[in-house]
């Protein structure tokens, strides 16, 4: 299986050519204030109709007013919503569009993996779960968690494809998906020159070092 790649945190037309042209399968905006990387809605629309078609994109929000999103569906247009925060089950599957959880491991109630996983399961509509590092800035802390958590995770055969999160870098990415062997890896801090600004040779060292994985597996 060829592992999927997600770009996330892009603020710059060269940025996302540069993932584009790299290989990524999706690519990331956020919307979140607190988030170094935010962007704007007219400026994530302008980067939105520079995609082109087979790339997903999509709009990470945390705990976004349902006119927010609203916002963001009618002028960005993501292929996905992903969500960041802590939204219900209810809140995410209500706009009626294909969106992505997102669990913080490590967060109080997501220390063990049993816990982990029962609260996957109320997201059983969700088209991927994805899990990163529990901080204060919600994700793009560039740190790891404990993967062996993802275990119950794992072995749920009702589960939603994984996505790997937190910590991810061109000289460990390629460790991480021998470990884990996830459906997708999403990167931001990681192929980062400063928050917000990408390196292209960054993004080419990181989508090699998963593609080095799927070769050996």
């Amino acid at each position: 299986m060829r592992t999927r790649i997600k770009i996330c945190g892009l603020t710059r037309e060269a940025d996302l050519a540069a993932a584009i042209e790299a290989g990524a399968d999706a690519v990331g905006f956020i919307f979140y204030p607190g988030s170094k990387r935010c962007v704007g809605l007219e400026q994530a629309a302008q980067l939105r109709r520079r995609i082109p078609a087979f790339v997903d994109a999509v709009a990470l929000v945390v705990n976004a007013t349902p006119a927010e999103v609203r916002a963001i569906l009618e002028h960005v247009g993501p292929d996905l919503l992903q969500f960041h925060g802590d939204e219900s089950p209810q809140a995410c599957s209500g706009y009626g569009h294909r969106y992505l959880r997102a669990f913080r491991v490590g967060a109080p109630g997501l220390e063990s993996a049993d816990a982990l996983a029962a609260q996957c399961t109320a997201y059983g509509d969700a088209a991927g779960w994805l899990f990163d590092t529990h901080s204060d800035g919600y994700g793009g802390s560039g740190l790891a968690f404990d993967r062996s958590l993802l275990a119950s995770v794992q072995s749920d055969a009702a589960a939603r494809p994984l996505i790997l999160a937190g910590g991810l870098k061109p000289d460990t990415v390629e460790h991480a998906v021998r470990a884990v062997r996830p459906w997708a890896v999403d990167v931001s801090s990681g192929v980062e020159e400063s928050p917000g600004i990408k390196s292209a040779q960054r993004i080419r060292d990181f989508i090699a070092g998963v593609r080095r994985a799927d070769a050996a597996a």
